[in-house]
């Protein structure tokens, strides 16, 4: 299980993978942080797509092209607003993440990687948020081959130490695999079988 996830510092419209998931808004059109840096990178084919979807529920999660990113696909995820986490916020959150990775496995996509969903605008506590990804994942991939490895992406060094830390606690071990800078290449050893075509 452990070597099926890692924690990348870095900018994830610049990471080789076949899928990376954006923390959306519920109109999917775009907004600020990592949501508009991946509309900007992917260019306006992107917003195009997603107007087709009309939108999106929190806690869902939609799938489209990737256009001028390096990732084939993106997996829009809405998260949930914090509101002092009596609201039902953390299921909401896990829901996400959920979400996504049943996308990911039902298109067989070997490598995705995933920003911390919430913590920004939304204001979501990044530990909190980062044990709720990392459980969420784990437990996923017991019983699903795909994704065949899932990365964090931290952007900035405070969030990287975050996640490689929960990651290191809950799953055991003294440091997260495969640590490093974004950007780079993870591996996409092996056939992964004919892919279904895009979903709305």
């Amino acid at each position: 299980m452990r070597e099926r996830l890692k924690v990348v510092e870095g900018d994830i419209t610049r990471l080789a993978v076949e899928v990376i998931v954006n923390g959306a808004n519920n109109s999917l059109l775009g907004g600020g942080g990592v949501d508009g840096a991946i509309h900007d990178a992917a260019g306006p084919e992107l917003r195009t797509e997603c107007k087709r979807h009309g939108g999106c529920a929190t806690g869902d999660a939609k799938l489209t092209h990737g256009y001028k990113l390096r990732a084939k696909y993106v997996i829009h995820a809405v998260g949930p607003i914090w509101k002092g986490g009596g609201e039902g916020e953390a299921a909401v959150l896990a829901s996400c993440y959920q979400r996504a990775l049943e996308i990911a496995a039902a298109h067989r996509f070997k490598t995705m990687a995933f920003p911390s969903i919430s913590t920004g605008f939304y204001g979501y506590p990044l530990e909190e948020a980062c044990r709720i990804a990392i459980r969420t994942c784990a437990e996923f991939l017991k019983n699903s081959e795909w994704p065949q490895q899932v990365t964090f992406v931290g952007f900035g060094q405070h969030d990287y130490k975050v996640y490689r830390a929960a990651l290191t606690e809950m799953l055991g071990g003294t440091r997260a695999p495969m640590e490093g800078k974004g950007g780079t290449r993870p591996p996409m050893s092996g056939k992964g079988g004919t892919r279904p075509p895009v979903k709305a």
